[in-house]
């Protein structure tokens, strides 16, 4: 059961340019919240901006009940969002979404990560790493000035593939690509992905024509979090064309069998 709280920040750091990562005390979410799972955040206390912004988790810290989430300025809700202080009470909902990363069955996985994408993936691998399961990351950037979180993800993968588009650092090219490649040698048992529609739609594609399993952690602009609003809805793959069927991705995800959704 979701729970609304004002949760203390605790740290701020900008990564990257305009983009900031928290630190906020929440024991009552941090104590339930699983991998995969999201948080609403109300970015002010004014009536204006009225919806909730939608953000994902990024690390639990279960021992100090310590939740971190990173946040992209990309518009006015998120620019309110960067001034607060150290200190502040954010009011925030969570943890949100029934549809979450399940890795227990499987000893040896991939993830794979475009952008800011990657946020959510780094609690699955963290968990998934802690259970013994052998974990390798592939995660892929425009260039060497949105690379991020290299460090974090060091620490909780036994091999990580950091790609860029353009070549300006690390691998040349898209991270799907070196996923691929050792695909062949690796053998892995389930793909874990979360990144832009057309990374996604690649490693469908994939997976789907090799038979792999897949799961995808979609993400779409949601009003509400609890599945009132209709406004997160994406087709699912088996919907006949004549009277199309969907999913709503903050209820029934925001992960999926990548087998089950229509891009």
């Amino acid at each position: 059961m979701p729970k609304q709280i004002l949760a203390q920040l605790l740290k701020k750091e900008e990564i990257i340019k305009d983009v900031f990562q928290y630190s906020v005390k929440a024991d009552e979410i941090v104590n339930i919240a699983k991998p995969g799972q999201f948080i609403e955040i109300r970015v002010s206390d004014q009536t204006e901006p009225f919806l909730r912004r939608p953000i994902s988790i990024y690390n639990l810290d279960k021992e100090n009940g310590i939740l971190e989430f990173i946040v992209q300025v990309k518009g006015k809700g998120t620019e309110l969002l960067s001034r607060k202080e150290i200190g502040d009470k954010i009011d925030i909902i969570g943890p949100l979404g029934f549809g979450t990363f399940k890795f227990s069955q499987y000893e040896k996985i991939a993830i794979i990560g475009g952008g800011i994408g990657i946020f959510p993936l780094y609690e699955l691998a963290k968990q998934a790493k802690k259970e013994g399961k052998e974990v390798h990351c592939y995660l892929g950037f425009r260039n060497k000035d949105f690379v991020m979180l290299e460090k974090e993800f060091q620490g909780v993968t036994d091999k990580l593939v950091i790609t860029t588009d353009d070549g300006t650092y690390a691998n040349k090219g898209f991270a799907i690509d070196y996923l691929k490649e050792d695909m062949e040698t690796e053998k892995y048992e389930c793909i874990f992905a979360c990144g832009p529609i057309p990374m996604l739609r690649v490693v469908k594609e994939y997976t789907d024509n090799h038979n792999t399993n897949c799961q995808i952690s979609l993400e779409e602009k949601m009003g509400c979090g609890l599945g009132v609003c209709l406004g997160c809805a994406v087709k699912t793959a088996k919907s006949p064309k004549e009277a199309p069927e969907y999913f709503h991705v903050c209820k029934g995800g925001p992960v999926f069998n990548a087998k089950d959704v229509e891009f």
